[in-house]
């Protein structure tokens, strides 16, 4: 690392340490500048470069995760909860949790209570499945070596979830993906929760075609955010449909396959079986 990226890592270290510390006043872009020395608009870039993220963005992370560790506790309220975490009020809370979280923070506070969930296990060319559905589609699915373990993970995303273990036409008709014609999917429907980062980068995902393949850095870049490499791949290690959302299509730039949650010798047998699918050589 030479002189000048060592400077500017300590600079953003030191900006991340000060955000961290302060967060519950919700320093504004100006105040964190003037703390690492540095023009709004340089900081802005620079930091963006460095974390992956923007500053205001890191500091709504912050929040978030605070406010999360808050909201577990049953004796918190929403108005408890903003005064605690900095925020001017119960608004602002709930814009950061749909915005970040996908959901409300009493959403995120009842665990899913009120969604009703069937589930079940099925067999693919890859080994067992688990998948989940609620009304509105595929919520989730994840191949599985062990069924508890499987059900815990599924119970533990959604603690306070109603739970059938039941098939249904929706769990069906998402599993066409591995016997019948590909144009079908455009049919499956996902009922997916997520944070506009990570939605904007499973919708990526979705339009690599069957049998390509693409990078972290690619899908960065198409993103508009070329330094978000590691940010990507954080998002796409998140997702919670396997294969309809094809994380498995990703791989590092420098041509190795990448990490994969259910493992890369089956991330391997997958790209092999969607290339041999469509004729495409490797």
């Amino acid at each position: 690392m030479n002189e000048v990226d060592l400077l500017n890592y300590n600079r953003i270290a030191n900006a991340i340490d000060y955000i961290k510390q302060n967060f519950k006043e919700q320093p504004n872009l100006d105040e964190v500048a003037e703390k690492v020395n540095l023009s709004p608009f340089h900081f802005q870039r620079l930091f963006s470069e460095w974390a992956g993220v923007s500053p205001k963005k890191f500091l709504q992370y912050i929040s978030i995760e605070y406010a999360k560790e808050i909201l577990k506790t049953k004796q918190a309220t929403l108005f408890d909860t903003a005064y605690e975490t900095g925020l001017s009020g119960t608004g602002r809370l709930h814009d950061l949790f749909v915005k970040i979280e996908g959901m409300t923070p009493g959403e995120y506070k009842n665990g899913g209570e009120n969604l009703a969930i069937n589930y079940s296990f099925y067999e693919c060319p890859f080994g067992d499945i688990l998948v989940g559905s609620t009304t509105k589609g595929v919520c989730y699915l994840a191949f599985s070596e062990d069924q508890q373990t499987s059900m815990n993970l599924l119970f533990n995303r959604f603690p306070n979830a109603h739970f059938s273990e039941q098939q249904d036409f929706i769990q069906e008709n998402a599993l066409y993906i591995f016997t019948q014609d590909w144009s079908k999917l455009n049919q499956v429907k996902l009922h997916l929760k997520g944070t506009d980062f990570q939605i904007k980068v499973w919708e990526m995902l979705l339009k690599i075609p069957m049998g390509q393949l693409s990078t972290y850095g690619s899908i960065a870049k198409d993103l508009i955010n070329p330094g978000a490499s590691r940010a990507v791949g954080t998002a796409i290690g998140s997702n919670p449909v396997a294969f309809l959302i094809p994380c498995h299509r990703v791989i590092q730039s420098n041509g190795s396959l990448g990490g994969f949650m259910w493992g890369t010798t089956r991330k391997t047998a997958i790209i092999g079986w969607e290339a041999a699918k469509t004729n495409i050589s490797l």
